[in-house]
Order: structure tokens, then C-alpha cells, then sequence
């Protein structure tokens, strides 16, 4: 090889982590064997999130939340491992969350340098720290264990192993903050935290939904269980599926091996923990971030089994479903709009900090442009004000009241109920379709179902989700008011044909 082309080879090796990390690179498999790094398909999916991103900001801001053993911590160790070591001035700083942990993660990276062919020199190494002299850049690490962790530190990338798992992890957060910088110095940083999920109303769920709801600079990446091709076990004889294991199977298009190693790793946990298997091994977010006792009124598979139809048919009225937030800035939730023909709900749309008057405006442009066959505005609090705006501009919107009088009062508590039922039946009277929504994934299956005094069926109540440690499922309220009452074609004053009157619609089918 010329020197031209050497030097080329070695340009590839520097610009590229996943050359760097099939040439340079060496861990050790599941079997024990030292081998090169080829990127899995959950490696290669975070590193296309992370790298878009990167490409959008100049920086990296992301919460990564997947089951045991994906290679995520691998991956982010020889991603910053590349970076020290090929560029001058940058610093990794690696926090775990418990000394064990954060010993292995360091112990990984170490294996990175010593089997590295192009290896830079170290200035010194120890069980604390990794620098590499000649380029000033290098490794250090902690462990979330003391409230203080990373205030006396300065690096551009942090690593946040089992950030689930973090005692501490607001005050963590807040001193890690001074660590990495931001603004206009925050350009070609990256803070990365991932884990699997260790219950509700922890630091990292709430971070997730704000991240997945578009509500902070955080990106929320998701790395489903059966994405490893090792997580297959030989069919057993007497391998029985329920009608919850079949629909799972179909939702998340598993083989029957899929299926047997799931069954294997339930039966390990013993009677009466299923659900640590959702928690430890996640196929939706929803599904990850839960706890023995939940009780979703719409299970994760049903929704999944929606988002994965490929049912197409659009010849149904068009019904618009809106649930306002609060006015402005200060409001905590979205404005949801969701877009509904039939059995597809085909968009919905989030919208943070709209005052009043501009959720009024896109509400009356998409009436003009989409001539919807009905428009259910949730009118509570701030839809009234909308509501009334609306009609004064002669759009014959409805306003609903979610705690107003249940259509059939015998059956539900109030019309809120009355509408997710309809929204629960209508994913179960398959096949229907929903967007790939990660977001209304999460808010179809976070509330739970619940039986007022009397008897009657009553949806979990948002007061008791926000105590749970779960947002206002703001898409799922808006899709559920699609629901609202059912819905035919518009017509013309003159009987002709559709979309003439202003008339509301009138009532022939969901």
C-alpha cells in the first residue's frame, strides 16, 4: 500500500466510528471470544439517531432506553473512545450507577486501547482515569453515588450508564450540567444517558416523556428486545400461547423461537412476575416504564398491532379530535390534534406554548383546507374560549365536556370514559391504523381503567396519573374525542353531495 493510500486508510479510520470500530475495536461476544466490533442492529439504529441529530445541532442530547444486554454501553464506549483518541482536547467522562458498573465500563474502554493497532500513547493510566498525553484527551469516571459528582470536572462527553438506576439523579444532573458545557460552547458536545426502566416518576421516565413528547433538547431513542438475533430458544412441544401471546406475537411480528425465549425468561422470574420481563426486556416504551401493578385500559400490544396495519382504506368521514392546553408558555401540556377517516387515524400533530387565539387560527385553517365532516374540540377550561371563537367565525365545531353526562350513563361514568372505551374498541375491531407515533403510543396506553362508586366504568383520572409520575396523555385524549359521537358526510344545503353545509354532523357511524 502507497503511502497516498495509507493515508486515506487511516482518514477513513479517524472520520468513521464504524470503520474505527471493526478495525480498531475489540470485545468480547456473549460467548467470551475476542472479536472485532460490527455494529448490531440496535448499535446501528442509535448510531443513525444520535448522528442525525449531531448533523441537526452540532451537539448530542440523548436518553436511550433498552433491555439487558443490547450493546448500548459498548457502543457509546467506543463512540467516545474514537473521539479521544483520534482527536486532540477531547474529554469523556463516564458516570455509573454503582461502582461495579462503572468498573466494567472502564475496563471496556481500556480493552478498546490495548488491542487498538493504532493506539495512541497514554500519559498514564489508572483505575480512575485514561489520558492520552499527546493529545491531552482521555477518559475519567464516577460513580452516582455522592451528591457532588462531576462539580470539579470539565469534559465534552458524558456517558450516563443505568441512568434509571441513579440515586441522587436531579442533584446528579445539575452538577453533570456544569460539567458539559452548552450554549455556544455546548457545540460538538454529546451527553448520552441511557437504561433500562426501573419503574415510574423517576428521573429518567420523566425525562423520557418530556424527550418523546418534543418537550426538551433531549431525543428519546428506543431499542426494542427482539431487535438480537441471540434472543431465540428452540420451540419446546409443549410451548402454549395465550390470546395476549398471540396478539403480542402479531404485533411485534415474533417467531415462535422469539416467542419460547420470552416464554423462558418469564418462567425465570418466577410466579406473579411476568411483568419484569416488559420492564427488563421492552418491546414498546410503554411497556418498559411500568410496574407490577399496572393495569392499562389499553394494552401496548392492541396499539402496536395498529401502528403495524397496513390497512389503508381513507373512503370514511374525515373527524378532527382536539385537546387544548393550557394558554402560552406556562402550561405544562400540548395541544394535541389528531386526524381520523374510519378505522386510520393517519396524523396527529402536538403544538407547545400556543396562546388562545393561535390555536383558534390553525384550527380555522385546517376547517378551510381539510373541510372535515366534524371538528370535537375538548371545550374544559380553555376549549370553551375556543369553542366560542369558532362558531362566532361560523365553523359549526362541538365542544365536548369530558365530565359531562356519558352518551350511555348506564355503562360509563362520564363522556371521557364513554369516548376511550369507544377508542379501546374500535383498536380491538382490528384492523384499524395509527401513525408510528412514539408519543401516542405512550399516551393510548397510560391510563389505566377504573370503576367509580356506583359501578360504572370510569377512566383513571390525570390528578392520579401525575401522581404516578405520567404526563397528560394529551394524543390519546385527542384521537378518543374523534370518538366523540358518530359521524357522516356532510351535505350540501341542496342535498347535492358533501361538504356544502355548516351544519353539524349528524349521526351514521364511527
Amino acid at each position: 500500500m502507497d503511502s497516498q493510500a495509507k493515508e486515506a486508510a487511516l482518514r477513513r479510520v479517524v472520520e468513521s466510528l464504524e470503520v474505527h470500530a471493526a478495525h480498531c475495536a475489540k470485545i468480547l461476544d456473549k460467548r467470551g471470544r475476542l472479536v472485532p466490533f460490527i455494529f448490531n442492529k440496535a448499535q446501528i439504529h442509535v448510531h443513525n439517531q444520535l448522528e442525525e441529530q449531531r448533523e441537526r445541532l452540532g451537539y448530542i442530547r440523548a436518553l436511550i432506553l433498552k433491555g439487558r444486554q443490547q450493546g448500548i454501553s459498548t457502543y457509546i464506549g467506543e463512540r467516545f473512545y474514537h473521539q479521544t483518541s483520534t482527536r486532540t482536547g477531547r474529554r469523556a467522562f463516564i458516570v455509573a450507577h454503582e461502582d461495579k458498573a462503572t468498573s466494567n465500563l472502564f475496563s471496556m474502554v481500556k480493552r478498546y486501547q490495548d488491542n487498538n493497532i493504532l493506539a495512541p500513547s497514554t500519559k498514564y493510566s489508572n483505575a480512575q482515569e485514561l489520558v492520552f498525553g499527546g493529545l491531552d484527551s482521555g477518559y475519567k469516571l464516577a460513580t452516582a453515588g455522592s451528591k457532588d459528582v462531576g462539580r470539579s470536572n470539565t469534559a465534552q462527553l458524558l456517558h450516563g450508564s443505568e441512568f434509571g438506576f441513579w440515586a441522587n439523579a436531579q442533584t446528579h444532573l445539575a452538577g453533570l450540567g456544569n460539567t458539559i458545557p452548552d450554549g455556544v460552547d455546548g457545540v460538538g458536545t454529546e451527553i448520552i444517558l441511557e437504561s433500562t426502566a426501573n419503574g415510574l416518576g423517576n428521573a429518567f421516565h420523566l425525562m423520557w416523556q418530556d424527550a418523546e413528547a418534543g418537550k426538551s433538547e433531549y431525543i428519546a431513542i428506543f431499542v426494542p428486545w427482539f431487535w438480537q438475533d441471540e434472543y431465540q430458544a428452540t420451540v419446546k412441544p409443549n410451548l402454549e400461547l395465550t390470546d395476549e401471546d398471540v396478539l403480542y406475537m402479531q404485533a411485534f411480528g415474533l417467531s415462535m423461537q422469539q416467542m419460547q425465549w420470552r416464554a423462558n425468561k418469564i418462567a425465570s422470574y418466577g410466579e406473579g412476575f411476568a411483568w419484569l420481563f416488559d420492564q427488563e426486556y421492552p418491546a414498546t416504551p410503554a411497556l418498559a416504564f411500568q410496574s407490577s401493578t399496572t393495569n392499562p385500559l389499553i394494552s401496548p400490544a392492541r396499539v402496536m398491532a395498529a401502528v403495524n396495519s397496513k390497512y389503508l382504506d381513507l373512503n370514511a368521514p374525515l373527524v378532527i379530535g382536539v385537546d387544548p392546553a393550557g394558554d402560552g408558555e406556562n402550561d405544562p401540556d400540548r395541544t394535541a390534534i389528531a386526524f381520523r377517516r374510519g378505522r386510520v387515524c393517519f396524523r396527529v400533530e402536538y403544538h407547545k406554548g400556543l396562546e388562545t387565539m393561535q390555536i383558534v387560527g390553525k384550527l380555522a385553517e385546517y376547517w378551510r383546507d381539510m373541510q372535515p365532516d366534524a371538528m370535537f374540540i375538548d371545550k374544559t377550561g380553555l376549549g370553551a374560549g375556543i369553542v366560542s371563537r369558532m362558531r362566532e367565525l361560523n365553523f359549526p365545531v362541538i365542544g365536548i365536556n369530558n365530565a359531562e353526562r356519558a352518551r350511555d350513563p348506564e355503562t360509563f361514568e362520564n363522556r371521557r370514559a364513554e369516548m376511550w372505551w369507544s377508542l379501546k374498541d374500535w383498536l380491538c375491531d382490528a384492523p384499524c391504523r395509527i401513525p408510528n407515533d412514539a408519543s401516542l403510543i405512550s399516551d393510548i396506553s397510560a391510563p389505566m381503567a377504573d370503576v367509580s362508586s356506583n359501578g360504572r366504568k370510569l377512566l383513571e383520572k390525570k390528578e392520579k396519573m401525575a401522581k404516578r409520575g405520567i404526563r397528560s396523555p394529551d394524543g390519546g385524549d385527542a384521537l378518543a374525542l374523534t370518538f366523540a359521537e358518530p359521524v357522516e358526510y356532510r351535505v350540501s344545503t341542496s342535498g347535492a353531495g358533501r361538504g356544502g353545509s355548516t351544519a353539524p354532523a349528524s349521526a351514521a357511524g364511527y
